[in-house]
Protein backbone atom coordinates (compact mmCIF):
# COMPACT_ATOMS: atom_id res chain seq x y z
CA UNK A 1 0.00 0.00 0.00
CA UNK A 2 1.54 3.59 -0.96
CA UNK A 3 0.81 6.28 1.07
CA UNK A 4 0.78 9.92 -0.33
CA UNK A 5 1.73 13.14 1.34
CA UNK A 6 0.96 16.39 0.66
CA UNK A 7 4.08 17.71 -1.54
CA UNK A 8 3.91 21.75 0.38
CA UNK A 9 6.17 20.19 3.86
CA UNK A 10 8.46 18.89 1.15
CA UNK A 11 8.41 21.93 -1.28
CA UNK A 12 9.09 24.53 1.73
CA UNK A 13 12.03 22.17 3.06
CA UNK A 14 13.64 22.58 0.04
CA UNK A 15 13.09 26.26 -0.17
CA UNK A 16 14.18 26.84 3.26
CA UNK A 17 17.35 24.60 2.79
CA UNK A 18 17.97 27.19 -0.75
CA UNK A 19 17.43 29.94 1.11
CA UNK A 20 20.31 29.05 3.55
CA UNK A 21 22.55 28.03 0.90
CA UNK A 22 22.27 31.03 -0.36
CA UNK A 23 22.79 33.39 2.07
CA UNK A 24 25.87 31.59 2.91
CA UNK A 25 27.36 32.54 -0.29
CA UNK A 26 26.08 36.01 -0.04
CA UNK A 27 28.50 38.24 1.37
CA UNK A 28 27.50 39.90 4.64
CA UNK A 29 25.89 43.96 4.37
CA UNK A 30 29.53 45.94 4.28
CA UNK A 31 30.31 47.74 7.34
CA UNK A 32 30.12 51.92 6.39
CA UNK A 33 32.89 53.48 7.29
CA UNK A 34 32.53 55.91 10.29
CA UNK A 35 34.21 58.84 8.80
CA UNK A 36 34.61 60.11 5.04
CA UNK A 37 37.50 60.03 3.11
CA UNK A 38 39.53 63.12 3.16
CA UNK A 39 43.24 63.07 2.11
CA UNK A 40 45.74 64.67 4.60
CA UNK A 41 48.07 67.60 3.20
CA UNK A 42 51.36 66.52 2.80
CA UNK A 43 52.51 69.23 5.18
CA UNK A 44 50.33 67.79 7.47
CA UNK A 45 51.82 64.37 6.85
CA UNK A 46 55.19 65.45 7.42
CA UNK A 47 54.03 66.92 11.00
CA UNK A 48 52.62 63.89 12.10
CA UNK A 49 55.83 61.72 11.24
CA UNK A 50 58.09 64.54 12.89
CA UNK A 51 56.17 64.35 15.67
CA UNK A 52 56.18 61.13 16.62
CA UNK A 53 59.73 60.67 15.69
CA UNK A 54 59.23 57.85 13.02
CA UNK A 55 62.50 56.07 12.65
CA UNK A 56 63.19 52.65 10.45
CA UNK A 57 62.80 50.94 13.42
CA UNK A 58 59.42 51.57 13.95
CA UNK A 59 55.96 49.55 13.33
CA UNK A 60 53.42 51.84 11.76
CA UNK A 61 49.59 51.67 11.55
CA UNK A 62 47.73 54.14 10.12
CA UNK A 63 44.12 53.19 11.01
CA UNK A 64 41.53 54.63 8.80
CA UNK A 65 44.94 54.85 5.84
CA UNK A 66 42.43 56.03 2.46
CA UNK A 67 45.05 56.49 -0.11
CA UNK A 68 48.16 54.73 2.14
CA UNK A 69 50.03 58.66 2.12
CA UNK A 70 51.28 57.98 5.53
CA UNK A 71 52.43 54.38 5.47
CA UNK A 72 54.09 55.46 1.89
CA UNK A 73 55.74 58.78 3.28
CA UNK A 74 57.33 56.52 6.56
CA UNK A 75 58.46 54.04 4.16
CA UNK A 76 59.83 56.58 1.70
CA UNK A 77 61.82 58.54 3.96
CA UNK A 78 62.54 56.91 7.02
CA UNK A 79 62.52 52.93 5.86
CA UNK A 80 59.80 52.52 8.23
CA UNK A 81 57.72 49.01 8.31
CA UNK A 82 53.39 50.16 8.13
CA UNK A 83 50.49 48.97 7.71
CA UNK A 84 47.32 50.29 6.70
CA UNK A 85 43.81 49.46 7.88
CA UNK A 86 41.24 50.77 5.59
CA UNK A 87 37.42 49.48 5.44
CA UNK A 88 36.68 50.87 1.58
CA UNK A 89 38.09 48.03 -0.98
CA UNK A 90 38.72 50.67 -3.38
CA UNK A 91 40.98 52.48 -1.09
CA UNK A 92 42.62 49.55 0.04
CA UNK A 93 43.85 49.01 -3.78
CA UNK A 94 44.82 52.28 -4.21
CA UNK A 95 46.87 52.25 -1.63
CA UNK A 96 48.86 49.10 -2.72
CA UNK A 97 49.20 50.83 -6.31
CA UNK A 98 50.52 53.97 -4.88
CA UNK A 99 52.77 51.85 -2.76
CA UNK A 100 54.24 50.19 -5.50
CA UNK A 101 54.76 53.52 -7.23
CA UNK A 102 56.60 54.99 -4.94
CA UNK A 103 58.89 51.69 -4.37
CA UNK A 104 57.88 50.85 -1.00
CA UNK A 105 55.64 47.50 -1.13
CA UNK A 106 57.98 45.27 0.95
CA UNK A 107 57.52 48.37 3.66
CA UNK A 108 54.25 49.58 3.35
CA UNK A 109 51.34 46.91 3.91
CA UNK A 110 47.43 47.75 2.91
CA UNK A 111 44.80 45.76 4.48
CA UNK A 112 40.28 45.85 4.37
CA UNK A 113 39.03 45.68 7.71
CA UNK A 114 37.78 47.32 10.43
CA UNK A 115 40.14 49.45 12.83
CA UNK A 116 38.22 48.30 15.81
CA UNK A 117 39.02 44.90 14.80
CA UNK A 118 42.37 44.82 13.87
CA UNK A 119 45.28 43.47 15.60
CA UNK A 120 47.76 46.50 16.38
CA UNK A 121 49.45 45.03 19.28
CA UNK A 122 53.04 45.19 17.61
CA UNK A 123 52.85 49.46 16.79
CA UNK A 124 55.60 51.69 18.11
CA UNK A 125 53.26 54.66 16.65
CA UNK A 126 49.53 54.92 15.22
CA UNK A 127 48.37 57.74 13.30
CA UNK A 128 44.82 58.57 12.96
CA UNK A 129 42.57 61.03 11.04
CA UNK A 130 38.85 59.95 12.13
CA UNK A 131 36.19 61.96 13.88
CA UNK A 132 36.45 62.79 17.57
CA UNK A 133 33.31 59.89 18.47
CA UNK A 134 35.47 57.35 16.73
CA UNK A 135 38.91 58.51 18.40
CA UNK A 136 36.64 58.04 21.62
CA UNK A 137 35.65 54.70 21.07
CA UNK A 138 39.32 53.65 19.71
CA UNK A 139 41.21 55.53 23.05
CA UNK A 140 40.36 52.13 24.92
CA UNK A 141 41.96 50.15 22.53
CA UNK A 142 45.15 52.83 21.95
CA UNK A 143 45.68 52.91 25.70
CA UNK A 144 46.13 48.82 25.62
CA UNK A 145 49.15 49.07 23.41
CA UNK A 146 52.69 49.07 24.91
CA UNK A 147 53.91 51.70 27.42
CA UNK A 148 55.90 54.43 24.80
CA UNK A 149 53.85 53.84 21.61
CA UNK A 150 52.97 56.99 20.41
CA UNK A 151 49.70 58.26 18.93
CA UNK A 152 49.07 60.95 16.83
CA UNK A 153 45.89 62.23 15.26
CA UNK A 154 45.16 64.82 12.58
CA UNK A 155 42.73 67.39 13.58
CA UNK A 156 40.81 65.96 16.49
CA UNK A 157 41.62 65.09 20.13
CA UNK A 158 41.30 62.47 22.56
CA UNK A 159 38.71 63.86 24.95
CA UNK A 160 40.31 64.29 28.85
CA UNK A 161 43.32 62.36 27.74
CA UNK A 162 45.72 65.32 27.31
CA UNK A 163 48.08 65.07 24.44
CA UNK A 164 52.27 65.75 25.08
CA UNK A 165 52.18 68.27 22.07
CA UNK A 166 49.63 70.04 20.22
CA UNK A 167 51.13 71.99 17.09
CA UNK A 168 48.78 74.45 14.86
CA UNK A 169 49.87 74.69 11.20
CA UNK A 170 48.09 77.31 8.77
CA UNK A 171 47.77 75.60 5.54
CA UNK A 172 45.95 77.56 2.06
CA UNK A 173 43.02 75.50 3.25
CA UNK A 174 42.89 76.46 7.01
CA UNK A 175 43.98 75.85 10.29
CA UNK A 176 45.05 71.91 10.44
CA UNK A 177 46.17 70.43 14.00
CA UNK A 178 48.44 67.36 15.05
CA UNK A 179 47.56 66.15 18.30
CA UNK A 180 50.49 64.04 19.71
CA UNK A 181 50.20 61.35 22.62
CA UNK A 182 52.46 58.55 24.07
CA UNK A 183 50.63 55.57 25.66
CA UNK A 184 51.48 55.69 29.80
CA UNK A 185 52.65 52.94 32.06
CA UNK A 186 50.08 50.80 32.94
CA UNK A 187 49.37 51.39 36.68
CA UNK A 188 50.00 48.61 39.03
CA UNK A 189 47.22 47.37 40.78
Amino acid sequence: MRIFRSPVPFLALILAAAAVAASAQTPSTPKEPDVPYVPTDEKVVAEMLKVAKVKKSDVLYDLGSGDGRIVITAAKKFGTRGTGIELLPALVQEARDNARKAGVSELAKFVEGDIFEANISDATVVTLYLLPAVNMKLRPKLLELRPGTRIVSHNYDMGDWKPEKTIKLNLPDGEHIVFYWVVPPRKKS
